[in-house]
């Protein structure tokens, strides 16, 4: 079974699952030859006792456009999360999971997923795209940023901190990635 490059970008008020609410998320569905399958993508509602994190709450006053756009017509979470996997598993391959930065995205995600839908179809794993920067260029994990990036690695993708438009753009990113790792070999 192929694989099937799972990028998500989630949204949220504060930096962790429980006392924090994922806000909202998307993801982009690619092939390894960055033919994107299709999306998924949720605004949730917040979990009943969590709070929004301050600094996190004074971060969103700054971008009111992407404040909009997930807080229009949330839903609650135990509706969408077994959405989410039937989704997942109704794609033509097995979910990887991609981010930028995994560690935060794959942290709401997962927690949600088995909250949730009692599952996970990524199992326990994230890919990290800014790990596999590192490891392609040669350079330290904190030097593999967007701007020490390669061009041809970016297509002419919004960044709107909208959840879908950011995964379909990291998508494209890792997808650009695989094919400059393959032309090198």
């Amino acid at each position: 079974m192929s694989e099937i490059y799972i990028s998500t970008d989630v949204e949220a008020d504060g930096p962790i699952p429980g006392p924090n609410s994922m806000l909202s998320f998307g993801s982009a569905a690619y092939t390894a030859d960055k033919k994107l399958l299709g999306t998924f993508a949720a605004n949730l509602v917040t979990l009943p006792d969590a709070l929004g994190d301050p600094k996190t709450m004074a971060w969103w006053q700054t971008q009111p456009e992407a404040w909009t756009a997930c807080r229009t017509d949330p839903r609650e979470p135990a509706v969408v999360m077994p959405e989410y996997v039937a989704w997942l598993k109704a794609l033509p391959g097995k979910p990887v999971f991609v981010a930028y930065p995994a560690a935060y995205d794959f942290l709401f995600v997962y927690w949600y997923l088995m909250r949730f839908a009692g599952e996970s179809p990524f199992s326990h794993s994230a890919l990290d795209i800014k790990t596999y920067a590192m490891a392609l260029l040669g350079i330290g994990y904190r030097d593999s940023v967007k701007k020490n990036m390669p061009a041809a690695w970016f297509d002419k993708l919004p960044h709107t901190h909208v959840a879908l438009d950011d995964a379909i753009g990291q998508g494209a990113l890792f997808c650009n990635m695989l094919a400059g790792r393959r032309a090198q070999s």
